[in-house]
């Protein structure tokens, strides 16, 4: 049983990545993330997540300069953009999302969206950021099947983690198992449904039954199926609330009825049909 917030998946490559981490999707620059990470830090978050594409970089960096935690004990991850993709300008986009952060080295680097005929290229961009030991993991967000099957075929280095959308109402349960079976661990993003998931009549009944908040069931209910998960608020309240998922467990039974919502819904694009 995954016990606290110090638990850690350990990725293919051996280094730990915590099971909660943090979001900070669509956060403005400047005192919002940076109140919002330093408030995260304080209630004991470990994993910050963000993206060149958020604009939110220079103030995740900030918040992490100044919260009193070392960087070592801090697990980073950013994202490599679109528009940035292919081997040079990678490479590139990397150098700026270091100088943004403010530091020399990420602990995870993702290709953000797989960009028909260049995300192979932008892998190998990546497989040479980790080889100069300038990111401790590397891995992909929003992959399909057949997208990781292509990469695979070309690659040296199989992806760290597969970030992508997860939530009871899309299990992308065979996307889940290719991944187990190769060793990518699972991330999940918008586990909440930016917060449509909530209002669920069963996820609340259940929520009642264990005596929590619906946002508590659904990350214990990632966390039960060893997906990492960042959800994020600018709430400080929220934040607290977030976290406080080591001490209960979802029973079976309630974890099969917490599947069985699933209706291959997203809140996000299809990364089929994405306006890239």
């Amino acid at each position: 049983m995954i016990q606290n917030m110090n638990d850690a998946a350990v990725l293919n490559n051996g280094v730990k990545m915590p099971w909660l981490g943090f979001g900070v999707y669509q956060m403005r620059d400047g005192a919002e993330v940076e109140e919002s990470v330093g408030a995260a830090i304080e209630t004991g978050y470990r994993s910050i997540d963000t993206a060149a594409a958020y604009n939110n970089e220079r103030g995740v960096g900030r918040a992490l300069a100044k919260c009193g935690i070392p960087r070592n004990d801090i697990f980073l991850t950013t994202k490599v953009w679109n528009s940035d993709q292919g081997y040079d300008s990678a490479l590139r986009a990397f150098d700026e999302s270091l100088e943004r952060l403010g530091t020399d080295y990420v602990d995870l680097y993702l290709i953000h969206w797989p960009v028909k005929g260049r995300f192979v290229q932008t892998w190998r961009a990546l497989e040479r950021i980790y080889a100069e030991k300038r990111a401790r993991t590397i891995g992909v967000s929003n992959f399909h099947i057949h997208h990781l099957e292509e990469l695979l075929g070309e690659s040296e280095i199989v992806p760290a983690v597969n970030q992508v959308e997860f939530h009871p109402f899309l299990l992308q349960s065979d996307l889940r198992a290719f991944c187990r079976e190769r060793s990518i661990q699972y991330e999940a993003w918008s586990p909440l449904m930016q917060g449509t998931a909530l209002r669920d009549k069963t996820v609340r009944k259940i929520a009642k039954k264990y005596g929590k908040s619906a946002a508590q069931i659904i990350i214990r209910w990632d966390i039960q199926h060893e997906v990492v998960t960042i959800p994020k608020s600018v709430h400080s309240e929220r934040i607290e609330e977030n976290s406080r998922v080591f001490d209960f467990e979802i029973s079976n039974e309630d974890m099969v009825r917490l599947d069985g919502l699933d209706a291959g819904k997203r809140i996000g694009p299809d990364p089929d049909n994405f306006n890239f």
